[in-house]
């Protein structure tokens, strides 16, 4: 257990950097508890007391300690004040134990200065403050000195006092997966492809570490713990419009005219006092409401004269003002473990207070073609030659699902120069995405490997284009064997590698959203496979399908915006007919 304090004098901001601080180390993996002096009895445990926005934080155990009582409630009866020494021995195992107040024990500290409340304690000799937070520069200050709301930087120099430097942002290595995770069950040879969804859900698990980043780059990584709001928002209560700001209960009964008290509330500036009962102040969107406002009207509907604002009856109370956290209140949870991060979520946190993120490492995706035919574009004018498509391909839809693509080149049908490169990949790459020699012909040189070397299971699965999808381990590092087709390698990459890779990558699995639209087309479809079809909306609201389904098109993927889907069984599809449309967007490409 670790013990470090934070002091200063009342009003110097020490609770709102302990609640901060709190929520801070939480998010980071940490068990904090946190102990509490105070000078007026113990302030038991309502809401808006300091105890309450300690628990709210994330403290795992919360002490007050006065010269009345000690809360966990423990009357003291005449008895001496505890010691910390001795609340301490008292509390449960935790990582770190926050101290608010006990500024004469010997334990380290920093102390919480604002400009308006000063402070004693910043002197020579006294070296259990270790540095000092405040809200103005201190020339001539003999420790470190920082912002009093930078809590990212502050919770680091903690760490670092005591020692635990590194736990603050632990980098992790996730377990690997099992051996036999892509088996089978007995008897299965056609794979439905619900049930082969299902199977992959229920076998594939993180194979990434944890690192911990500003929330400024997090943008497209997935969040390894839940995140707590380390400040609320809004911070505090705050005019939603521009206009003027006064009690309710003052008011007369019918139209108003109040007295305009001398200066305003801007937003960064707020009015430094207290608004006396049957007064009005002049307060700007944003500003803090101040002390005696709980009501304001809007500059639109008043009118000014001689130092008074008048405005009619009828407005409600607390009109125009935000409350303190009527968004997020601090101490609550912001975004859970698992949520890949967007723009919007990067000004949530911000916004929060969280100016750092525990997120899995970025999943490394390897992608390897195979084959004596596949050529570099444009490398060729021999007709036996094929240009490799499949590679740029794979690698931009690593790159657009925000992983890291690693590009593993091209390998020939040689045994050895396969093996080779997958013994190499596995030091480069968490996953593999393989092109060409997945089914159980005599040139699939992958399959054939894979099952002589590795643990391979050849899934055929009941989808067109598609069917055979070789899911393998090697040392270890999953394997997605996908067909050599183009259109059909998209099309298992979309519906089966983009699942798999979220949940490798550490994030949920991923559905599509899909929606109905009456088709143009007629078809008549047999049982037994589920068929995508390549296809893009029309301006009149309705799908159309490419010219034709032959998988050796390749034209069709980059005329379509989506895929059309078709159930598993016999189908027969007349013009106008709803069908299942998928747009790429929703494959997040």
């Amino acid at each position: 257990m670790k013990v470090f304090g934070v002091v200063g004098w009342k009003n110097s901001g020490k609770t709102g950097l302990t609640e901060r601080l709190v929520a801070h180390f939480t998010t980071q993996g940490l068990v904090v508890s946190t102990v509490k002096n105070s000078h007026h009895g113990a302030d038991v445990d309502h809401p808006g007391t300091d105890s309450f926005r300690h628990r709210q934080a994330g403290a795992r155990e919360v002490v007050l300690a006065s010269s009345a009582r000690t809360a966990m409630m423990h009357e003291l009866r005449g008895d001496a004040k505890p010691s910390l020494s001795n609340i301490l021995t008292r509390m449960g195992p935790c990582d770190l134990v926050l101290v608010e107040g006990f500024k004469t024990e010997n334990h380290p500290k920093i102390e919480a200065h604002r400009a308006e409340t000063g402070s004693d304690l910043i002197a020579p000799g006294n070296d259990t403050v270790r540095a000092v937070a405040s809200d103005e520069p201190l020339p001539g200050l003999d420790r470190p000195l920082f912002d009093l709301n930078d809590t990212a930087g502050i919770a680091g120099f903690i760490l670092d006092a005591l020692g635990m430097g590194g736990r603050s942002a632990p980098t992790q290595a996730a377990p690997k997966l099992k051996d036999d995770c892509f088996a089978l069950p007995p008897g299965v040879s056609w794979t439905p492809v619900d049930d082969a969804l299902a199977m992959l859900r229920g076998s594939l698990s993180p194979v990434v570490g944890t690192e911990t980043l500003p929330v400024a780059r997090a943008l497209h990584r997935i969040l390894a713990t839940d995140h707590i709001a380390a400040r609320s928002n809004p911070p505090g209560a705050n005019a939603a419009v521009d206009g003027y700001g006064f009690a309710f209960d003052s008011l007369p009964k019918g139209d108003a005219i109040l007295p305009l008290v001398a200066g305003r509330s801007a937003a960064g500036s707020p009015f430094p006092g207290a608004v006396p009962a049957g007064h009005a102040v002049r307060i700007l969107t944003g500003a803090l409401v101040p002390m005696g406002v709980d009501t304001v009207v809007m500059q639109e509907d008043v009118t000014l004269r001689d130092e008074h604002v008048g405005f009619a009856a009828g407005i409600k109370k607390g009109a125009n003002t935000r409350k303190a956290g009527e968004d997020v209140e601090a101490g609550q949870p912001a975004l859970p473990a698992g949520h890949k991060m967007r723009a919007p979520d990067l000004a949530l946190l911000s916004a929060l207070g969280l100016g750092q993120v525990t997120v899995h490492t970025r999943l490394r995706v390897g992608v390897l073609s195979t084959g004596d035919e596949i050529v570099p574009p444009g490398s060729s004018d021999n007709p036996a030659h094929t240009f490799d498509a499949n590679r740029p391909q794979l690698l931009a839809l690593a790159a657009s699902w925000g992983y890291q693509p690693v590009d593993l080149g091209h390998v020939s049908d040689d045994r050895d120069a396969l093996r080779d490169a997958l013994n190499a990949a596995t030091d480069t790459a968490d996953v593999i995405l393989t092109s060409g020699g997945a089914s159980a012909g005599e040139e699939d040189h992958v399959s054939a490997l894979l099952s002589e070397e590795g643990q391979l299971t050849s899934w055929r699965i009941a989808i067109k284009p598609g069917r055979p999808l070789a899911l393998a381990l090697w040392n270890g590092v999953p394997i997605f064997g996908l067909p050599g087709n183009p259109v059909a390698a998209l099309v298992c990459s979309l519906i089966f590698a983009r699942p798999s890779l979220s949940v490798l990558a550490g994030g949920g699995w991923l559905t599509p959203q899909g929606f109905d639209l009456p088709a143009t087309f007629a078809k008549s479809k047999r049982p037994g496979r589920r068929e995508y079809l390549r296809a893009r909306m029309t301006s009149d609201g309705r799908v159309e399908r490419f010219r034709s389904e032959g998988s050796g098109l390749i034209s069709g993927l980059s005329w379509a915006d989506g895929l059309v889907e078709l159930p598993d069984g016999a189908l027969e599809l007349n013009d106008g007919d709803p069908v299942r449309f998928y747009p790429y967007a929703s494959f997040g490409i």
